[in-house]
């Protein structure tokens, strides 16, 4: 009997593992024909977005088609090139609200491929501003490679040490340090610690 219980936890397991995949590769698709939504009403082609966030044409191509997981340095990149709040692009947001607070559980969460993840708790489209709870895994990073976009960005470390490459230049920020730049600079931001790392990130939008 006991084998019996096992064998049907086992296949309870994979049930929702394959339905927690189905639900990601639904989201990522989502966001693909969102982005590909937004670039073709500015009349703007894969070439003149990639040169607009230094990300390749072939890749944001394989996003457009569900094909790859964007990074959310790729999200925030591609976002603010469009115009528009990197939650305009999960279709999964929820509404905002003019309560004075968001809870948890209403936030915005986004998990990477390059170990990494963007709680939005702030999303005021009036006045140009977003905060974001940042969580990277050792040897995390918001993106591949370094992304430049619109805007003006500050973070502070919480916790562990975060490596922030800015127009190739290395900093390393520990818990209590704060970075500020232009968000049209080349950027990354990596985990080169040996523990998880956590940071708050305010973006402005200054368009």
């Amino acid at each position: 009997m006991a084998e019996i219980e096992w064998a049907d936890t086992e296949r309870a397991l994979d049930a929702g593992e394959a339905e927690l995949a189905s639900d990601a590769d639904t989201t990522v698709q989502a966001i693909g024909m969102r982005i590909r939504q937004l670039r073709m009403q500015r009349d703007k082609t894969l070439q003149a977005l990639a040169d607009m966030t230094g990300l390749s044409a072939s890749l944001l191509s394989l996003v457009e088609r569900g094909k790859t997981s964007p990074s959310i340095g790729t999200l925030v990149s591609v976002s603010r090139a469009l115009g528009v709040h990197m939650s305009d692009l999960i279709t999964t947001a929820p509404p905002a609200t003019k309560e004075p607070i968001v809870r948890a559980e209403d936030q915005s969460v986004y998990h990477t491929a390059e170990g990494g993840q963007r709680r939005v708790v702030a999303d005021d489209r009036v006045r140009g501003l977003e905060i974001a709870l940042n969580d990277f895994k050792p040897g995390g990073s918001s993106a591949d490679s370094s992304l430049h976009h619109g805007g003006y960005e500050y973070g502070i470390v919480l916790d562990g040490e975060l490596t922030v490459t800015l127009d190739g230049q290395e900093y390393v920020l520990r818990p209590g340090d704060m970075i500020s730049y232009e968000s049209t600079r080349p950027h990354r931001i990596r985990n080169t610690g040996k523990r998880a790392a956590k940071a708050v990130w305010v973006n402005l939008d200054r368009s």
